[in-house]
């Protein structure tokens, strides 16, 4: 396929993954946007939409379909290699976010009574505590590395704990979670990480095998005990499902809220009086998470294929084409978002999409907007001063997964 593309839009693929393209890549989505919003990315082997009605239109089309991509690229392998990485498609290929309805429809019902608005809120006491557990740690005075230090372990925290993992296996968790989530976006991973994500995808099998095993004779209060019970009493979750669904949770809840946390206060610290603002009426603070999570979104994409041809705002689209709908791009599209550059922790409405749209609309939404929240005010009520230290700092190598590696910042006049 070589379709015909302006080429004022050429940078674009140029610029991706460079450093320049990851510290802020909003004004190569602009430029798409005016230019060619519908365009064709060699480097991403799919066509970029970046306005907000293009990339929402698309998230709901049930011609736009989410499975299939794993076992086409596997089967595209050498047999030595899909037999290195076939731990890794055990996994990925009963992941909710790689199915389309009905299997996806069957398996998010089951789950999904576990992350309801009203069951999620029943976490907020213990989510309180691990936050308070967590800056106590740092210490009262200096510098903290906030992404190590907090936003990276509390979701792995909860997560764990819902699932019902023992917290021996925390920091197995992390490392899984980063590996998976490494493979998934460069576009075509190298053999290397592939084959490190192959491995973790195998540890995390194997662990989770052996929890399911336990729960099947000893239930408890847990999520994974619940996902074992509908096993039990029914055909409706093999155990393949049954462990993707494990796999799924475990990076799904982790890495978005820890990118949410990091970008937010990233933002925060770089707009000094909408920090003020937040400190001065904490009642904002539902408003302001959602202010952050469309103005730096943690996932910047998501990927679809074409399940026939169709147009997309008159662009042909050919059966099978890729489709990488822009989240982070919609979030600052100025026909949906006035002065959509700026933050406005007030912004109301604020229709955003960093949580998808559609069938796979983000299933931990809730827990991820209770956790930024509880932890937000918890952490500009500890540290009344919060300053920069590393203000540019290097960002996730990864096509959609946004958030900066370590960000540093000095803290003092702590209280509690």
């Amino acid at each position: 396929m070589n379709p015909k593309r302006s080429s004022q839009t050429l940078d674009f693929d140029a610029a991706l993954l460079t450093p320049d393209y990851l510290a802020n890549p909003y004004p190569y989505y602009a430029h798409l946007r005016e230019t060619e919003p519908v365009y064709w990315s060699g480097r991403l082997n799919g066509w970029v939409l970046t306005r907000y009605t293009d990339v929402r239109n698309a998230l709901k089309d049930p011609r736009l379909i989410s499975s299939g991509r794993v076992s086409s690229y596997a089967d595209s392998l050498p047999q030595q290699t899909q037999a290195k990485l076939r731990p890794l498609f055990y996994q990925f290929d009963k992941w909710i976010g790689n199915m389309d309805a009905p299997d996806h429809t069957r398996l998010r019902r089951l789950v999904n009574v576990a992350f309801t608005a009203r069951m999620v809120e029943n976490l907020r006491a213990e989510i309180e505590s691990i936050v308070d557990e967590l800056l106590a740690a740092t210490g009262d005075e200096g510098t903290v590395e906030f992404v190590g230090d907090f936003a990276y372990p509390l979701p792995a925290i909860v997560i764990a704990r819902m699932l019902g993992v023992p917290s021996e296996w925390r920091k197995s968790f992390m490392k899984w979670s980063d590996n998976l989530t490494a493979y998934s976006g460069t576009g075509r991973a190298a053999p290397a990480v592939a084959e490190s994500a192959s491995r973790s995808a195998a540890e995390l099998t194997a662990l989770f095998k052996q929890l399911v095993e336990a729960r099947r004779s000893n239930s408890r209060e847990d999520l994974l005990s619940r996902l074992v019970e509908v096993e039990d009493e029914g055909d409706r979750l093999n155990e393949q499902e049954l462990l993707g669904m494990c796999g799924f949770l475990l990076v799904a809840g982790h890495e978005t809220t820890m990118a949410l946390l990091s970008n937010g206060l990233l933002a925060l610290l770089r707009h000094p009086a909408q920090l003020q603002r937040l400190r001065t009426d904490p009642q904002q603070i539902a408003t302001a998470v959602e202010e952050l999570l469309r103005y730096d979104s943690p996932i910047q994409h998501q990927t679809r294929s074409a399940a026939e041809d169709l147009e997309i705002a008159g662009t042909p689209v050919k059966k099978d084409d890729r489709v990488i709908a822009l989240l982070g791009s919609a979030n600052r599209d100025p026909a949906t978002f006035p002065e959509p550059d700026r933050l406005d922790l007030g912004r109301d409405p604020n229709p955003h999409l960093a949580f998808g749209f559609g069938p796979h609309y983000c299933l931990g939404a809730p827990l991820a907007r209770l956790e930024a929240q509880i932890a937000i005010l918890a952490l500009l009520q500890r540290w009344p001063t919060l300053q920069l230290i590393n203000p540019q700092p290097h960002y996730r190598h990864h096509t959609s997964q946004r958030n900066p590696l370590r960000l540093d910042i000095r803290v003092a006049g702590r209280v509690g």
